[in-house]
């Protein structure tokens, strides 16, 4: 993928130069602007037919996925694309191949090569009860080229060895490597009541975490008094 991600660190937004027939897939509703780009909403499956809207009802029944893809194809060699994320924060690009995969957190994807596609790992029963990570299944990426996620906020990389496990507020986790174990668990107390916080997620093994400084959840949290309702 050749793109620039430009703008500043608080909201950017990734400009990508398409060749002719080009294909990149996009987060649905994150295009900008575009100039001799086609979009084509496609089906959130690799299968077709019948099959396929089976497959992709079923992502979006258990994931909260859509049930589409918006993929961007290049009309020429000079076409370009403007791709934004929902909420202000850093983006950043993570190569995958044969040899090195990521599993996302819920809302961490903003837009892949054509060449790159993701599958729906269950979960066990605990972790999909606890996590926000997608219910029962998580998304791990397959294939080769490049992945685009955005944070909210500052987006920090935490190394895991075997001899430092780590554990990470679970609304901060954006990304980590596929060869980490992980599991989710409450952070102290009764659901967290007697520190404040709330589910955690403890990661084991030799590998990389991405991690968010901001979560929405808090801000959601601490603007509500100020929000103006009907009722007051």
């Amino acid at each position: 993928m050749k793109y620039q991600i430009q703008g500043d660190s608080d909201c950017p937004l990734v400009h990508i130069h398409l060749d002719r027939d080009e294909v990149i897939k996009i987060e649905r509703g994150a295009m900008a602007y575009l100039s001799n780009v086609e979009l084509s909403g496609k089906m959130n499956s690799k299968k077709k037919g019948v099959g396929g809207l089976i497959s992709a009802m079923g992502r979006s029944l258990t994931s909260g996925e859509s049930l589409f893809m918006t993929h961007a194809k290049g009309l020429s060699d000079d076409a370009c694309i403007g791709v934004a994320p929902s909420t202000p924060g850093k983006i950043q690009c993570l190569t995958v191949d044969q040899n090195h995969q990521y599993c996302l957190n819920t809302g961490a994807f903003l837009c892949c090569d054509d060449s790159v596609s993701y599958v729906m790992k269950k979960q066990s029963v605990g972790k999909a009860l606890l996590g926000g990570t997608g219910g029962f299944f998580i998304m791990e990426t397959e294939g080769y080229g490049d992945v685009m996620v955005n944070a909210f906020g500052d987006l920090l990389v935490l190394d895991v060895t075997f001899d430092c496990p780590l554990t990470i507020d679970n609304e901060h986790v954006v990304a980590w490597d596929t060869s980490l174990e992980y599991a989710i668990r409450i952070a102290s107390g009764a659901f967290g009541f007697t520190t404040g916080e709330g589910l955690v997620n403890e990661f084991h093994g030799k590998g990389k975490v991405l991690i968010q400084t901001r979560n929405i959840h808090n801000l959601a949290q601490a603007i509500q008094p100020f929000i103006q309702t009907s009722s007051n």
